[in-house]
């Protein structure tokens, strides 16, 4: 979560998914005001995450589409723009999914 901030990510959410789901424990929301800060936020995550040992298994969305999806096994990251954030709303689809941290 600190990368995200470190990129301006905002409203981040992370969501204990573990008694919902098999195919992963946490997922991480958040929120960019633009692409190149979309790439940004997923660039530094990545870049932190491999820093600590931890390799990405799969990018997939692009930035221009308003999200991307960094799979890391156990926890899978979601960085939106707002209107595609709105439009899924992850949250509400996840609602069952205790809340571990939300950071505006």
């Amino acid at each position: 979560m600190e990368a995200a901030l470190d990129k301006q990510a905002v409203d981040i959410l992370m969501l204990d998914i573990r008694q919902v789901t098999s195919f992963a424990d946490y997922f991480v929301i958040c929120s960019a005001d633009s692409d190149r800060q979309i790439n940004a936020i997923c660039d530094e995550i990545d870049g932190a995450l491999s820093e600590e040992g931890i390799n990405i298994y799969r990018r997939e969305g692009s930035a221009d589409s308003g999200w991307v999806l960094l799979d890391f096994g156990a926890v899978i990251v979601h960085v939106f723009d707002q209107t595609q954030r709105e439009y899924y709303d992850l949250e509400q689809l996840w609602g069952k999914a205790t809340p571990v941290i939300r950071i505006l």
